[in-house]
């Protein structure tokens, strides 16, 4: 048993299956960020200058470049797991699929030209 009531079972307000997903996602993401950005920091405070050049060589390197799209990577959708929840669990009425919308369109577009950005800067080096 344990199932809900016969009237819930009817009307499907039992469990969706998806939370346990979904947390786990964001509680994975939230790990990934911490190590990409632990890296992400300690690389900065190595580099013998902050300059354009300096900074645009380092991120040329592929040892550089490929977890810096990873944390960008892992930001935005972290991001978009928690505002998701945040819009589902707050928002009630038929806006609610226009926000949930909108967050995908922000969280994809700003990924891709960040991660744009990364690449262009990776294969241009110091140019």
């Amino acid at each position: 048993m344990g199932n809900g009531t016969s009237i819930g079972k009817v009307r499907g307000l039992g469990s969706a299956k998806e939370g346990t997903h979904h947390w786990w996602q964001q509680r994975l993401t939230a790990g990934s960020n911490l190590v990409l950005m632990l890296w992400f920091v300690v690389s900065l405070a190595l580099l013998p200058g902050y300059d354009y050049a300096t900074v645009s060589q380092w991120l040329a390197s592929p040892w550089a470049a490929v977890p810096m799209i990873l944390l960008v990577f892992s930001t935005f959708y972290h991001m978009r797991l928690g505002l998701q929840v945040v819009i589902e669990d707050y928002q009630h009425d038929e806006t609610r699929i226009v926000f949930l919308i909108l967050l995908n369109f922000f969280a994809l577009s700003g990924a891709v030209l960040a991660i744009f950005s990364i690449l262009k800067v990776a294969f241009a080096g110091a140019a």
